[in-house]
Order: C-alpha cells, then structure tokens, then sequence
C-alpha cells in the first residue's frame, strides 16, 4: 500500500491551551494516542490489501472493526485540534454571522446549546465523543454523541465540533470530574474553525 495515514501537524504548542487543557495531557493525547490510531489504522488498511488480494473475504471482514476505531480515532482528532485555539488566538470567542444565527435558529441561543451539548458529552457512558453536526438532508444543525472512536458520519452527519471525553483527554488534570473538564473547554473552542466547517459542509 503506497498511501499512508501520517500525524496531522499541531496546530499549536502544546502548553498553548494552558490552563483549559495542560502541556502534559496534550503531548500525550496527540503523540502517544492519536499517533497510536494513525499506526494501527495503517498497519490495518495493509493486512487488508492482503487479504483484497488473497480474496480472503473472512480476513476482510475480520479487519473492519480496527479499520472503524483507529481510522474513527484519527479522522475525530484531527478535527478536534483544530476545534481548540489558544484565547490569545480567538479560543473562546463567540460564534457570528450564519454559525451564530443558525445555532439561534436550532437550539434558541448559543447558551442553550452549549448546556444541551455538555449535557449529552458529559452523559456518555464510558468513552465516546460529543458532536455538534450538520444534517445536509435536512439543513440543520443538531446534536449527537459518538460511543468510542466512532465518527460522526455513522450517523449521518458532517462533523462541525467535536469533544473528546475519553479519560486520557482530562484524567491527568481533572481526575474523575468530566463535567468540570467539559465546562471549562468552551473557554478555547476556535469558533472561527467550526464557522468554516459550517460553510464547506452547506455546499
């Protein structure tokens, strides 16, 4: 297989989050965890070219669970860094223009959604994710929750905003407390980036 998945650069220093989100779990949670999604999701998409090749359709098969988590693993990070911005570079700055009216229009305020979001992220069982979406069938915004690496797209939406509530994501700084964690990281969500996967996602 010539075409390999590769580590997305970060798009900040690793401290830059600081205080939201420690130096230590952001070095951790991008070259140990996403870097581990991105291996096992290449090391996957190989044995399956084999097995393509072999037209062993059980080994096929067999791989589509790895394929599912590590490639979900790599696709939600990916988004997730660039969701996040220091405050110093916008982090935190409320939504505008078709963003900011269309979150008015879906859920009644910016306020209502972030409760109604961090309701629902919060509320997860285990590990998982909680996304804001766009349905392009029906036009709208909406709310979902993703069960351990997941992506969006499984339930039929194109991702917008993503938050990571694995325990290696907060564990190291806000121990068992997720609500604390979940409260907290609406002070550096780079709106400015979720407004432009809001635009790409309407055309």
């Amino acid at each position: 297989m010539s075409q390999q998945y590769k580590l997305p650069d970060m798009p900040y220093d690793f401290n830059a989050l600081e205080p939201v989100i420690n130096a230590e779990i952001m070095q951790l949670h991008y070259s140990k965890h996403h870097a581990t999604y991105v291996t096992n999701l290449n090391k996957a998409l190989e044995q399956l070219a084999d097995a393509e090749h072999k037209l062993d359709i059980a080994a096929q098969i067999g791989l589509q669970s790895a394929i599912k988590f590590n490639g979900g693993g790599h696709v939600n990070h990916s988004i997730f860094w660039t969701n996040l911005a220091p405050v110093s570079k916008g982090g935190g700055t409320p939504p505008e223009g078709a963003l900011a009216k269309a979150i008015d229009h879906d859920f009644g305020s910016l306020d209502k959604f972030i409760e109604q979001l961090s309701a629902k992220a919060v509320a997860i069982q285990g590990s998982g994710w909680g996304w804001l979406g766009f349905n392009k069938a029906k036009g709208h915004l909406e709310i979902a929750t993703c069960d351990n690496q997941d992506p969006l797209v499984t339930k039929g939406l194109i991702p917008l905003l993503g938050i990571d509530v694995w325990e290696h994501a907060y564990y190291l700084q806000y121990k068992n407390v997720r609500a604390e964690y979940v409260k907290a990281i609406w002070k550096i969500i780079n709106w400015k980036n979720v407004a432009e996967r809001y635009e790409a996602a309407k055309k």
